[in-house]
């Protein structure tokens, strides 16, 4: 049982040190591309982040439409004993 989690916690370790290096690339590349090509960086830039927020909001808003609306809570009858215990 150790051993297993001592193995998947070194999985995870290495998934995170290869998304982290996997980052630092990108952000060169990303530095580099923008000194060469800083117009259509920006214009292939700003569509992915419209396209996602715009899909994020078309996902809420299908989620809303296909949810089937929550059952109304019925409140349950009130005792005259535990009305009258409340007021004193």
């Amino acid at each position: 049982m150790r051993d297993s989690l001592h193995k998947c916690m070194s999985n995870d370790k290495a998934l995170g040190a290869l998304i982290m290096v996997a980052s630092i690339i990108v952000i060169f590349i990303y530095a580099y591309l923008d000194i060469i090509y800083p117009l259509i960086l920006l214009q292939i830039t700003a569509f992915i982040v419209v396209t996602a927020l715009l899909g994020v909001l078309a996902w809420i808003g299908y989620t809303l439409l296909t949810t089937p609306a929550p059952k109304p809570v019925e409140e349950a009858p009130q005792d005259e004993s535990n009305t009258e215990k409340k007021e004193n």
